[in-house]
């Protein structure tokens, strides 16, 4: 509480001194009265709380004038401001009286703290800086303690109850909510509550923004800009050609980081080596250019050694020196991983410029070892408000541009040298605006299903369409839906790994054949996809499908286009003539989404176990995962972590043996002795046998579900094709709890599906 609230208190209690007084010997002349004639204090209990009410309730207003008096006796901005804020608040009240909404719902469409004014009559698109007013919303708060009457002790505890909320009822057009408050007080760390409390942000509640704009106000630090770089002991020593030789600054750094590599498989790369070698000098100095003219007569050993020791040592570290890593690294987070946006605090995802390295690329990519530069103040472009606290860049340096423009979700961007695309700094996916983004996909996907079998039909008749442009746009986008392809993004030849989508397919990518395993019409994919990962699979398609892909195939070579006219935009804008918002992308949703729900109602049952249920939803997603490709490398610590596991099973087989023994041997002496005590030995025996069955049967739930996830990717479906809705409702309806589904992340990306989702949902 402030230090100006702790005075108006002692101002109040100082002018109810003796009113207090007076109070509490007419209380103890009742208590007296109480203990002497039960029954009679019954029969008067009607009347004597009517006086007693009445009386307080008097007593109240009186202190509520006093505290005003005191209020306006103060300075003109204490006196001025609670009045201005009370008068805002009436006002907003009324506005948001005319819709049908929640009452923190503002105008603009996003809720705000009652203290802080709400949007201009100007409309600029901006909210005024909160910092304009942090006076008045600290006054607000004392306001709320200032006319909060004193608790005064009743017989009846009830009644106080009954009266405390009463005046809550009272207060109701001030927004005062002393529930919230309480909560806040009883929480063992009152931080924790009161980020529990900021985090629980129900967005999904209000009125989003129709004007295009992502936010009204923002406010935010800027980036934390990688370390300088510290040059190498002079102890570690760089050889070339056999012999000791000092580099410049320049040239030792960018050394470093193919010494860091060393060991890696990259390093040994024809593409890699030749990329990093041209880069590396043009850091070297005119002298070290003349003297290193043969990279494998580098020698990076003994750097190589040093930065292994030093990765050992931070292993090594001591309980406090990760503690005191730990604080400072949560004292930069607290200054520059969150933002003020529309009023509320959010979480920035990626607040750290990556620091300068080497390219690796995936798979055989053919910029692999290039170097990265490293991102200096000049290269930053900064996007706030107007009427916000610009970031600071670092002493003697200068942003390349600060930005106010509201349409764009981004808060920091530049432009890396690789491939000269755009890099940004955005919000959390807890955030408001990436939970919105989510929401959105899920809901055009599902206004998808409803017309689904209007378009399918559609791109069926254009099989046989005349127009060759119109039989390849049907075929694609059968494979699209069939198939859940990516559409595939042109690009630059020779500027990115060889990686295709359905759009830019060529005709090496794929083979027909007339009948093969039993099946007619097999066609065969093999190709690179998103991320280097390859999609291999045979599929029998239609006759007519199949036709076509041999016309398609006509007179061309293996480095042709399968669908020479087509490509990504030609069939988005030809989706989005179907649906609004259609784009190839949004049939990889449905499909998704729909997979999981068609599956989960199919594996699931009502009788299983919790491990049971849990491997049949894994198995749910785990189709859903190899309808999209999500692929990944076995870990390399699966065979280790299966073997745990199958110890573990192992020796829980060997206790379930020795307890079933174990019951055999009770029963047998239950049948000897016949008395309540052998009987319930038996029982207990049975017990145990039965709590060992169930873990036994969880451990090999385990096993199964590891081995059939080893090359699959789970996670990637979950986060970005899955309508979360459909699991949470899954969770409600058979009774297990979210964070078998989902971990403390997820959870936090997904509130809003969470909070809204019930256990009838269909997607």
């Amino acid at each position: 509480m402030s230090g100006d609230h702790g005075h108006k208190d002692s101002q109040v209690n100082s002018g109810s001194k003796a009113s207090d007084s007076h109070k509490h010997k007419d209380k103890e002349h009742r208590h007296k009265d109480h203990k002497k004639d039960k029954e009679r204090e019954k029969s008067k209990h009607s009347s004597n709380s009517q006086h007693r009410e009445h009386s307080e309730k008097k007593h109240k207003d009186k202190e509520r004038e006093k505290v005003k008096h005191s209020v306006d006796s103060s300075s003109d901005k204490h006196r001025d401001k609670p009045r201005e804020d009370k008068e805002r608040r009436k006002e907003d009240k009324i506005k948001s009286s005319h819709v049908d909404k929640p009452k923190k719902e503002k105008e603009n469409g996003y809720a705000n703290p009652p203290a802080v004014k709400s949007e201009p009559d100007e409309d600029n698109g901006f909210y005024p800086s909160p910092k304009h007013h942090k006076s008045s919303k600290r006054e607000y708060d004392d306001e709320e303690f200032e006319y909060k009457p004193k608790k005064v002790k009743t017989e009846n505890d009830k009644k106080s109850k009954k009266r405390k909320q009463e005046y809550d009822d009272d207060n109701e057009d001030e927004d005062i909510k002393p529930k919230k408050k309480i909560k806040d007080k009883r929480g063992a760390d009152g931080k924790k509550s009161k980020k529990e409390e900021e985090e629980k942000w129900k967005w999904w509640e209000e009125e989003r923004a129709t004007d295009g704009s992502k936010w009204r106000f923002l406010e935010h630090k800027g980036p934390v800009f990688a370390p300088a770089y510290e040059p190498l002991p002079a102890k570690v020593r760089f050889d070339y050609d056999g012999k000791h030789m000092k580099l410049s600054p320049p040239a030792e750094e960018v050394a470093t980081f193919f010494a860091k590599m060393l060991d890696h498989e990259y390093t040994t790369k024809e593409m890699f080596r030749k990329n990093f070698y041209k880069d590396w000098r043009r850091e070297m100095t005119p002298e070290e250019k003349s003297k290193i003219t043969d990279l494998n007569k580098c020698n990076f050993n003994d750097m190589s050694e040093y930065f292994k020791a030093q990765s050992e040592a931070r292993k090594q570290m001591s309980k406090e020196e990760k503690q005191k890593n730990k604080e400072e690294n949560e004292k930069v987070l607290q200054e520059y991983g969150f933002c003020v946006m529309d009023n509320h605090k959010e979480r920035i995802g990626n607040f750290r410029i990556e620091p300068p390295g080497l390219f690796r690329g995936r798979g055989d990519h053919p910029k692999m070892g290039m170097l990265k530069r490293r991102i200096r103040p000049e290269d930053i472009i900064i996007n706030c408000s107007k009427d916000s606290k610009h970031p600071k860049p670092p002493p003697g340096t200068r942003w390349k541009e600060v930005r106010h423009d509201n349409k764009v979700t981004w808060l920091v961007s530049w432009t890396e040298n690789i491939q000269g695309s755009i890099k940004y700094i955005m919000l959390n996916p807890s955030s408001r605006i990436k939970g919105e983004k989510d929401w959105q996909k899920y809901e055009t996907a599902r206004r998808l299903k409803k017309c689904v079998d209007r378009l399918r039909s559609g791109y069926r008749d254009d099989w046989k369409s005349k127009e060759m442009r119109i039989r390849q746009r049907a075929v694609a986008l059968y494979f699209i839906d069939k198939l859940a392809l990516r559409a595939g993004n042109e690009k630059e030849e020779g500027e990115t790994a060889d990686t295709v989508g359905c759009c830019s397919l060529r005709v090496e990518h794929i083979n027909l054949h007339s009948k093969m395993d039993d099946q007619e019409y097999v066609v065969e994919f093999d190709f690179l996809g998103k991320d280097s990962i390859r999609y291999y699979n045979k599929i029998p398609v239609e006759k007519r499908v199949f036709k076509n892909l041999q016309l398609f195939l006509e007179n061309k070579q293996p480095e042709d286009d399968l669908f020479d006219r087509l490509n990504t935009s030609i069939l988005n804008k030809h989706l989005q003539e179907l649906m609004d918002g259609l784009t190839a992308k949004v049939f990889r949703t449905y499909n998704a989404s729909i997979t999981l729900q068609q599956q989960l109602k199919e594996l699931t049952c009502p009788e299983d176990s919790l491990p049971a249920k849990i491997l049949s939803y894994n198995r749910a997603n785990r189709a859903v995962a190899i309808l999209c490709n999500h692929q990944r490398a076995p870990p390399k610590t699966f065979e280790k972590s299966m073997q745990n596991l199958q110890t573990k099973i192992d020796e829980k087989q060997s206790q379930l043996s020795v307890a079933r023994k174990q019951v055999k041997s009770a029963k047998a002496d239950h049948k000897a002795s016949h008395d309540d005590r052998s009987k319930k030995t038996v029982e207990l025996k049975r017990k145990a046998v039965q709590r060992i069955e169930e873990q036994l049967m969880k451990l090999q739930m385990q096993a199964t579900d590891r081995e059939e996830n080893k090359q699959i990717a789970l996670g990637t479906s979950k986060l970005n094709y899955l309508d979360p809705r459909i699991s949470v409702a899954w969770c409600k309806k058979y009774d297990i709890t979210i964070e078998k589904i989902y971990n403390k992340t997820q959870r936090e990306k997904f509130a809003w599906a969470i909070d809204m989702a019930e256990l009838d949902y269909e997607f």
